[in-house]
């Protein structure tokens, strides 16, 4: 019977034990005195959002497919089990064999949301595992990060031994390939550091120095060796159908965010919107085929007994073979009651007739996301979308059957005034107008449309057109947010309408924690030392514990929110290249003050820079 690293009681006593146990279906197992490298692979966060995330299933079916690699899994113990782990000294324990973590060679942790920081402290600490690099032994696993939030490493960078900047599978066979050369070689952990920082994408922050001006900014970002790399170009999948992608993925014991089977059809996006990072990061686009995706449904769905599959992408109505890949799949799978879910759609005729195919027994609601009120904002945010768009696709909508609309949109975005704040409202009110002039009344059966409206607060993200704007404050946040929600109480179908908004004081923190520079790792450092953890969880963030850390600190968050940059100053993700020239983003920053639209990928090439891959969209018809 296989050992685990909790006994019954405390299992029965913890809320979920079975986030803890291991062994579901299609977990490895392999026998660990018959493996070189044991890399233990961390989401910060609680099982059931990591189990969620298709990036940790494909890195860990690629690891695992090496027979000296044993891959396993770690996820943030919920508050109950962190409680008792360190009232008896349990030590962190990777779910496969339960064996410690402090055990592994390596620690990778996937960085894709900056509220989840403090996390990687309570993994680091639970797991005896010195917070800071410089403290680590010979003795102690190579921490490495990857993800988006790697492409500002930065605020975290003294709690790392290397980021993987990009894509994973490209470079990992190389680095586990130059571990087990320096352990052969008896080379210590610095001259493993020293060599990986030569392998394309690897940034290795204790080899960079860095200096600040007097006024704060950043002065001077250099290495300290003149072998090491000045620049860090992202890493980035050639050809989708060429890399590994798990046939026989996870199946979680108990509900997850998404219980499903994930298919990834492409990746990029061709539309440029100028507040999205990951439109900007994963330039350019490439797609898979159809005939590797079929496969891999196939399979996937067989090994997992899954009844949901995901076409998953950041613009999936965007993907040119979606039909005839949808198609397939009603053809084979409808007798099988096997439902397929499409995010990422846009608002268009093409779009709706693929969503009818899939929904055709039960409507569900629809979710468009115009992101802003006024058509100025949208050519400013280039969201590519116009309100007749939004009016078409939504009578297209109530006529197929929807009578439940979702409508996404920020507050707070750069050159916003009050009436495109208060355009939420009257584009909301619009929408629930259209139901009744498209659907006569008699066919309306006593249903009522709803128009449920949700607004985000917008925070600048590193390598995007607005990475210089400033944040509006939390006060601000609010202002415009009960202005909307006010709005929304006159409209004419109010009864129709829903409107609610994010936390801002989260959003305020993400800001900061997402353009940070060193200085923001000691903050991250005595938050979490105050009791910050899992602050991605509303019902747990403490706003004190932070205020309190950046008190302590003698930091002014201020100055990393509601400080607009100039585009010459140095920014601390400067160092590292996506391929995307700042030169594109400067001229989109200045599109955007114009309200100049810039046209998608595929209708025109705007010279962003990321041709330079020698892929993808930016070769289609060459």
């Amino acid at each position: 019977m296989k050992k685990t690293a909790l006994s019954d009681e405390i299992l029965l006593s913890i809320e979920k034990p079975e986030r803890y146990i291991g062994n579901e279906i299609n977990a490895i197992i392999k026998d660990k005195d018959k493996v070189d490298i044991r890399f233990a692979i961390c989401f910060p966060d609680v099982y059931e959002i990591g189990m969620s995330h298709l990036g940790i299933q494909i890195l860990y079916d690629m690891f695992n497919k090496r027979e000296d690699v044993w891959c396993e899994r770690v996820y943030s113990p919920w508050t109950d089990l962190d409680k008792i782990m360190r009232d008896k000294n349990i030590p962190l324990f990777a779910l496969e064999s339960q064996d410690k973590v402090r055990d592994f060679d390596f620690l990778g942790i996937t960085l894709q949301y900056e509220m989840c920081y403090t996390n990687i402290l309570q993994v680091l600490e639970l797991s005896g595992i010195p917070l800071l690099q410089k403290d680590r032994t010979e003795d102690d696993p190579i921490v490495i990060g990857g993800g988006p939030c790697a492409y500002n490493p930065e605020p975290i960078a003294e709690f790392f031994d290397l980021f993987y900047i990009g894509e994973g599978e490209t470079k990992y066979d190389e680095l586990f390939d130059l571990y087990k050369r320096c352990r052969d070689e008896n080379k210590s952990r610095e001259e493993f550091l020293r060599q990986a920082a030569l392998i394309d994408g690897i940034y290795v922050p204790s080899l960079y120095e860095v200096k600040y001006n007097e006024d704060g900014t950043l002065a001077e970002f250099r290495s300290l060796y003149p072998d090491v790399r000045t620049v860090v170009k992202k890493n980035i999948v050639t050809r989708m159908d060429d890399v590994p992608y798990p046939e026989k993925p996870l199946v979680p014991f108990i509900q997850v965010t998404q219980d499903r089977v994930v298919l990834e059809v492409m990746r990029g996006c061709i539309r440029g919107c100028r507040f999205c990072q990951a439109g900007q990061i994963y330039r350019p686009v490439r797609e898979r085929s159809t005939e590797f995706l079929t496969d891999k449904a196939k399979k996937m769905l067989n090994s997992t007994g899954q009844d949901e599959i995901t076409l998953s992408s950041l613009s999936t109505s965007d993907y040119r073979g979606l039909r005839e890949i949808v198609t397939w799949l009603i053809d084979n799978y409808r007798e099988k009651y096997v439902n397929i879910s499409l995010p990422s759609l846009r608002i268009d005729e093409f779009s709706l007739d693929i969503m009818s195919r899939v929904q055709d027994v039960k409507k569900s609601s629809l979710t468009f996301a115009p992101e802003a009120g006024s058509q100025r904002m949208r050519n400013v945010i280039n969201k590519g979308i116009t309100e007749e768009d939004i009016m078409q696709g939504s009578a297209e909508a109530f006529k197929g059957g929807w009578n439940k609309v979702k409508l996404y949109f920020m507050l707070g975005l750069p050159f916003e005034r009050d009436e495109d704040v208060l355009e939420i409202s009257h584009l909301s009110d619009r929408v629930a107008m259209n139901y009744f002039d498209t659907i006569p009344k008699e066919k309306r059966k006593g249903i009522r449309v709803m128009v449920n409206s949700s607004a985000s607060f917008f925070i600048p993200k590193p390598f995007t057109p607005f990475q210089w704007a400033p944040m509006n404050s939390p006060d601000e946040f609010l202002r415009k947010a009960h202005l909307v929600k006010d709005a929304f109480k006159n409209e004419l179908n109010h009864k129709s309408l829903k409107f609610q908004y994010h936390e801002h004081d989260l959003s305020e923190l993400e800001g900061v924690l997402a353009r940070g520079d060193r200085r923001i790792s000691k903050v991250i450092m005595k938050a979490y030392e105050n009791g910050a953890v899992f602050d991605s969880w509303q019902e747990i963030f403490d706003r004190e514990r932070w205020d309190r850390a950046f008190t302590e600190c003698g930091i002014d968050r201020r100055f990393y929110t509601e400080r607009e940059r100039d585009v010459e100053e140095l920014l601390p993700w400067d160092f590292i290249d996506t391929g995307v020239s700042k030169k594109f983003l400067i001229k989109e920053w200045e599109n955007a003050k114009n309200g100049v639209v810039t046209p998608n990928c595929r209708k025109s090439c705007s010279g962003c820079g990321a041709a330079s891959f020698g892929t993808g969209v930016c070769f289609e018809g060459r």
